[in-house]
């Protein structure tokens, strides 16, 4: 059990003093003795009652205690260990002042993060400091100015076709049987061996492609492969069915029953089996992880996992609540969650940027009188029975311009035009129906592109080589600014920690750039 001192040392009194504006270690090294109380901290020890002995305990506050100032900071699993040697706010609050080692690894904090979220404790721990601050007054309820936004977020578990989903879940029940059998140890190839007593020598291999051996140049092998995958389901559901204790196995063949009906289309009286044309509305597609789906961020971005939201407070950086669903649900779906965790915070949003997939969602539909709503509005067409400028198409060849209504009003540009057909001002002077086309409020000069390029100006050294304009860096609006370095896409390999912020000084990946016009 851990017990810190609960008066504040003279050491650590001058490091309070030195605190101006990260009131929050304050706020922790004063009332650390209230959050975790005995009760408490049993209850988090219990996350390591399976783990096997050997190396000294650590104490779960002070790791708990390293949790929330890391998402309070924002640092990586490396700089906290940095931190605790450098940084004396962090000492003063983890009891370790003028330390010359970390009082854990990094594996140790890792490991812990991983225990909690399984025990769901990360939520009770955010839970109990925000009740003891209200208690004390130390930091209450304010009004939320929030921005929420979704990013694709892929799974762990591997997406294959309907063959390879088929074989994967008969070769997990026969593994089920091998262990129920004691082959683990004594077999070498224990699945090659039931695979062949159940009469689907296809199993057998590691991979199912090599072991049905068709020429897949042949437009007829992909139902001939099928056929042989199903005819190794009848067989293992059989074999699994004679089995002693046939449940567990059996939890794995119907996850292959799942996607046989899914996706392959019975036979019919002439006809073979065969996959389905198009995807299933709810198609599983991988067999380690039954939650993933096929899902669109946008036309351009597919995800094969999930997605994930994030509600970011605007005014402190702090990211209050998260949500996760699959990635073929709308994004609207999501809100009953970050709702649920604001109100464990007792939070109340004032104000909240979203984009218009969540303008169906009930923190809109529900929305109280106080809460101000901001999002982009929807492109109006043609207001008033004008044209606006997306109906007008230019072609550079041949030398003509379609004006609205498209494909009816073809005007030939001049030849001698700086770049023919882009000059829409006059084109929509000689256009028939030129009192319709839409008038901006403020007339701008037309703006042209010369054939050739200018010469490009000498780089300026003051300025680095990647930086945008300084019109376009103002261009993008402070709620998506926020957001853009806080959902970061997580690695595909399932065995690295995540990391709850995105490690700073890691290199980019490098991006091609065209060479400069001579």
């Amino acid at each position: 059990m851990w017990s810190p001192p609960v008066e504040p040392s003279a050491d650590e009194q001058k490091v309070i003093r030195a605190v101006r504006r990260a009131k929050l270690f304050v706020f922790l090294r004063e009332h650390r003795h209230e959050v975790f109380t005995e009760e408490f901290q049993t209850e988090l020890a219990q996350a390591y009652v399976d783990s096997p002995k050997g190396q000294p305990p650590v104490a779960p506050a002070q790791l708990a205690l390293a949790l929330i100032l890391q998402a309070y900071t924002g640092v990586c699993d490396d700089e906290v260990i940095e931190v605790l040697v450098l940084d004396r706010r962090w000492q003063l609050v983890l009891d370790c002042l003028d330390t010359e080692h970390a009082p854990f690894a990094k594996g140790t904090l890792v490991g812990f993060r991983t225990r909690l979220i399984e025990a769901n404790l990360d939520r009770q721990l955010v839970e109990r400091t925000i009740e003891v601050a209200t208690a004390t007054k130390g930091f209450g309820p304010r009004a939320l100015r929030a921005a929420l936004d979704s990013s694709p977020l892929w799974g762990a578990g591997r997406v294959e076709d309907t063959d390879n989903l088929l074989g994967h879940a008969l070769r997990k029940a026969l593994g089920v049987i091998a262990r129920q059998q004691g082959r683990g140890l004594s077999e070498p190839v224990p699945v090659t061996i039931l695979a062949g007593q159940a009469g689907a020598p296809v199993l057998g291999g590691s991979s199912l492609t090599p072991a049905l051996d068709l020429d897949w140049d042949d437009p007829t092998a992909r139902d001939q492969a099928l056929a042989q995958v199903l005819a190794a389901l009848d067989a293992v559901e059989t074999f699994v069915a004679d089995q002693p204790e046939p449940d567990a196995a059996m939890a794995w063949v119907a996850v292959a029953h799942q996607v046989r009906e899914q996706d392959v289309q019975p036979a019919g009286d002439d006809t073979p089996a065969q996959l389905r044309r198009g995807v299933a509305k709810d198609r599983r597609i991988s067999v380690e992880d039954p939650q993933m789906r096929h899902g669109r961020k946008s036309k351009s971005t597919l995800v094969d996992g999930y997605k994930r939201h994030i509600c970011r407070d605007l005014d402190s950086g702090l990211v209050p609540a998260v949500g996760l669903t699959p990635a073929n649900a709308p994004e609207a779906s999501v809100t009953e969650s970050i709702s649920a965790d604001l109100d464990a915070q007792h939070a109340r949003l004032v104000e909240l940027h979203i984009d218009r997939a969540y303008l169906a969602s009930t923190l809109v539909r529900d929305r109280s009188d106080d809460l101000t709503i901001y999002c982009k509005a929807w492109r109006v067409r043609n207001t008033g029975g004008r044209f606006a400028k997306t109906d007008f198409r230019a072609r550079c060849r041949p030398w003509t311009a379609d004006l609205p209504p498209p494909g009816h009003h073809a005007v030939p540009a001049r030849q001698d035009s700086p770049v023919p057909g882009r000059d829409l001002r006059r084109l929509s002077a000689a256009c028939p129906v030129h009192h319709q086309h839409r008038r901006t409020q403020h007339q701008h000069p037309p703006r042209r592109a010369t054939a050739h390029r200018a010469p490009r100006a000498p780089a300026d050294p003051r300025r680095a080589s990647n930086a945008a304009p300084a019109h376009h860096r103002r261009a993008r609006s402070g709620p998506h600014r926020a957001l853009a370095g806080t959902a970061r896409p997580l690695s595909r390999h399932p065995q690295e920690p995540i990391r709850s912020a995105p490690l700073r000084g890691r290199a980019q990946p490098a991006r091609h750039r065209p060479p400069p016009h001579p």
